[in-house]
């Protein structure tokens, strides 16, 4: 029986990829310009001490972790004639749009709890609305295709934009916002940001198509504990290290970029922060055109391999010329060359992210792509949020001054050595241990042509038995005994 196709026409070619993964310019874009601005509009420009500041995209990330496996698992069970992913996509891109803008509302008081209550609303909003679209949107592609090379090719395509939205939004917010002392800047660059998010999201709705699957038949009780089933998926569980390693360090590149420039450098002024923004970007922009073809012809964990060795090297000669005065040609250099590393880190880790709805269908009999999707987004914004809440106790620890910060005087000779020591070394370990965990991930092409098939025998449209090899292999993917494969039991139902 040929599957019922929602939405246009499946095409593999150039324009679906784009379509597809334009997506990523939102959700690649908008956390570089959070990360990187969103604790700046609060202590400098509204004179928020920074420890609180940090702890809102935290306080975010805890209500997160309620919605998300609520949407997964309203996702998998929606029927829609639109395709039930899409049709949130939809939902989710005229909300998230709107909810960005009200982030940087300027709110007049002079409480500072009001102030802390106030936009701790406004982010759980945009957080919301955040995840009714990427929910969804990262559990599209399993639904779209299953060739393992093909969604490699999607996957890389989407990275291609998340860089692109990097680039755009790590660059654009740095020439709008020349005074990083006034609010308003924020508010005007936020709704050029917010349109943007609107139309490259609601792009992957007419650009793309979902094959129709039987909803799941779980009740809305049952969002927290197939939530959490996920995770007894050894796959998904080193997946979400090389996520959380791999995202964790771009996120302490990006959060502490304007304090480095600013306060170690003091160069913000100059416009270096701009060039700097502009060689990590366009340098992993770069690196996808290279990271791309090589993760086709090898594995998605090689790109990882080759990429997170590059990084680590360009972050560690950095302390190298962190002070004021230091040249800028080396820094723009080395900045370059983490950049292309990310690249590599980048390409790999997303390209896994749409295999791990096959490795859970086949330890589940569950077709759960909303399920695996809300963990895997949820974990990515826990990295945002505990990258920001360090930013924020670690500025803290070292003596960060938000009074000074406010009136624009430069922080002490210590700070200012903190700083350089924060934006390094958190980055540098998180590095390593991105490659220790990339070392053990189990999945290449091969393993993953295994768990295919083995779908199949269950399903019954395979005939051949799997061999011991075979056996061994989808134990180390799964994580469960062969013969404990293929039961709702491991999806946390009780039936």
């Amino acid at each position: 029986m040929q599957e019922k196709i929602s939405g246009r026409k499946p095409s593999y070619g150039f324009f679906s990829q784009v379509m597809y993964g334009i997506g990523e310019f939102f959700g690649g874009g908008c956390f570089v310009i959070i990360n990187s601005f969103y604790a700046v509009f609060l202590t400098k420009a509204l004179g928020m001490p920074t420890a609180l500041a940090g702890t809102i995209p935290l306080v975010g990330k805890l209500w997160d972790a309620i919605t998300d496996p609520i949407m997964g698992n309203i996702t998998d069970r929606t029927t829609s004639r639109f395709g039930p992913k899409r049709f949130y996509i939809l939902i989710g891109s005229i909300l998230s749009g709107v909810t960005f803008v009200l982030m940087w509302l300027r709110v007049s008081t002079t409480s500072t709890a009001l102030m802390y209550v106030f936009y701790i609303l406004m982010y759980c909003l945009f957080s919301t609305a955040f995840t009714i679209f990427s929910v969804p949107y990262s559990g599209l592609l399993p639904d779209m295709m299953d060739d393992y090379t093909m969604r490699s090719k999607f996957s890389n395509m989407r990275m291609v934009w998340s860089t692109l939205g990097a680039m755009v939004c790590g660059i654009v917010p740095t020439l709008m916002i020349k005074d990083n002392l006034d609010p308003a800047s924020y508010l005007r660059c936020a709704l050029l940001f917010g349109v943007l998010f609107f139309l490259s999201s609601i792009a992957v709705f007419f650009g793309t198509w979902e094959k129709q699957k039987e909803p799941v038949k779980t009740s809305l009780s049952e969002s927290f504990p197939q939530a959490l089933s996920v995770f007894k998926n050894r796959s998904f569980r080193l997946f979400i290290g090389l996520y959380l390693f791999g995202q964790c360090g771009i996120d302490f590149i990006s959060g502490m970029a304007v304090y480095y420039v600013d306060d170690v450098l003091n160069a913000y002024q100059n416009g270096f922060f701009t060039y700097m923004m502009a060689a990590l970007m366009i340098s992993q922009l770069a690196g996808m055109a290279v990271f791309g073809p090589i993760m086709s012809r090898t594995s998605k964990r090689q790109a990882i391999m080759i990429g997170a060795p590059i990084r680590l090297v360009g972050i560690i000669a950095l302390f190298l010329f962190s002070h004021e005065g230091a040249g800028m040609i080396p820094i723009l250099c080395l900045t370059a060359l983490v950049g292309f590393g990310n690249a590599g880190c980048l390409t790999g880790i997303f390209a896994v992210m749409a295999d791990m709805t096959d490795v859970d269908e086949l330890i589940t009999s569950m077709r759960r792509p909303g399920v695996v999707s809300s963990m895997a987004t949820f974990m990515r914004k826990v990295s945002s949020g505990m990258s920001a809440a360090a930013i924020g106790f670690l500025l803290a620890a070292v003596g960060y001054d938000e009074v000074l910060a406010n009136t624009g005087i430069r922080q002490s000779a210590f700070t200012q050595r903190g700083i350089a020591m924060i934006f390094i070394i958190a980055p540098a370990v998180l590095t390593i241990l991105l490659i220790v965990t990339n070392m053990a991930f189990p999945i290449t092409g091969r393993e993953f042509a295994m768990v295919q098939k083995d779908i199949a025998r269950r399903k019954g449209t395979e005939s051949s038995k799997a061999s011991n090899d075979e056996k061994a292999a989808l134990q180390r993917v799964t994580g469960f005994a062969y013969d404990s494969l293929w039961s709702q039991a491991n999806a946390g139902l009780k039936r």
